[in-house]
């Protein structure tokens, strides 16, 4: 993998989220732990609800608008036929990083 530095650990709030801008539209950080960050969609796939504004609990993310619960490992929404695209991350220090190829060119803002 060809890994991207997106930014500080210390840009993703512990237990919250930061978007960013990539070619495949935006992709939320999610942090769930002092080092543990997972990049997914930002778009729930039911209403389109704003992923980034959602709830982060467990290795989890609640849609905002209408409690749908994801897994952060998997994209699987659970108890819903649904998922989110999930994209590989890293935390290497205190920088953050997501595999180049996942999303399509070398360019994040």
């Amino acid at each position: 993998m060809s890994w991207i530095d997106i930014g500080s650990l210390d840009d993703v709030p512990l237990r919250g989220a930061r978007v960013i801008k990539t070619p495949v539209g935006c992709i939320a950080l999610f942090r769930t732990a002092e080092a543990e960050v997972f990049a997914a969609s930002n778009t729930c796939p039911h209403k389109a609800g704003p992923l980034a504004e959602g709830i982060v609990h467990g290795q989890k993310i609640t849609c905002p608008l209408h409690n749908w619960v994801f897994d952060l490992n998997t994209g699987e929404a659970i108890g819903e036929d649904a998922r989110i695209t999930t994209y590989p991350v890293r935390v290497e220090g205190d920088r953050v990083q997501i595999d180049a190829a996942s999303i399509g060119s070398r360019r994040v803002a």
